[in-house]
């Protein structure tokens, strides 16, 4: 392959267009990485169990109205019949002593019978009630969640907004810079970001390169003190463009 020529001011703009693409790089993170983003998650979460929750309590709540009404027209059946039976009773329409102590016994065997019904009427009662408080504190909770994913959703659309504008910004500067440099330049540059995490030209300075941080050796500086100004040279170890500044301690 043969070698790529640029004027030493296209190669220094390299480090322009690295920078900005490593904003970039850094925009993109920042907006990957808000924290909204994992309060959204959890609140979400939140409100998904609620609404489970809620549905489980109203279906609940259901089965026990229509168990108490069961068990409330149960008592009143019973109740009824005592209240006839009393009234038998207190007319003296039973004069066979043997008929009045069974009415008397029936009347004592139905109180029983109302007391047991009244107990699992009360219990129903009391589980209904515990349903329906639950209910509402679930719905109560639910509204609390929903105006907090309001409120950290308006901060994420501010934040993802204001990265925009400022991705936006930078992608303008870049498209500047690429159009002011070769295209056979701007091609190996954009091969190598692409091979190397995003930086595909790195600056040498005081003999180091500053993509991967490493010294040069005497043959590779001699090697690029004898190179023509406008050769693209490449770090021997990451393989970036090396681009030579004031400072590479030549």
């Amino acid at each position: 392959m043969a070698k790529v020529k640029a004027s030493p001011e296209a190669q220094l703009r390299l480090l322009e267009l690295a920078e900005l693409d490593a904003e970039l790089s850094r925009l993109e993170h920042r907006r990957r990485s808000l924290p909204e983003h994992a309060e959204i998650s959890q609140l979400e979460q939140r409100d998904g169990a609620l609404r489970d929750e809620m549905a489980t309590l109203q279906a609940r709540e259901g089965d026990l109205r229509r168990e108490q009404a069961k068990a409330e027209a149960d008592v009143e059946q019973v109740r009824s019949r005592i209240g006839r039976d009393r009234t038998l009773l207190d007319a003296g329409q039973v004069s066979s002593p043997r008929d009045l102590a069974n009415l008397q016994s029936e009347i004592e065997s139905l109180l029983r019978r109302q007391s047991d019904l009244e107990d699992v009427e009360l219990d129903v009662m009391e589980r209904r009630e515990a349903a329906q408080a639950r209910l509402r504190e679930a719905e109560a909770e639910r509204a609390d969640v929903t105006l907090q994913l309001q409120v950290v959703a308006a901060g994420r659309d501010t934040a993802l907004a204001d990265l925009a504008e400022q991705a936006g910004k930078a992608a303008d500067r870049r498209a500047a810079v690429i159009a002011d440099e070769p295209a056979e330049l701007v091609d190996l540059y954009e091969r190598l970001r692409v091979q190397h995490g995003g930086v595909g030209a790195a600056a040498l300075r005081r003999r180091q390169c500053e993509g991967c941080h490493l010294s040069l050796n005497t043959v590779d500086l001699n090697a690029i003190r004898a190179a023509d100004p406008d050769e693209v040279l490449r770090c021997e170890e990451c393989r970036r463009i090396l681009v030579r500044t004031d400072e590479s301690g030549l």
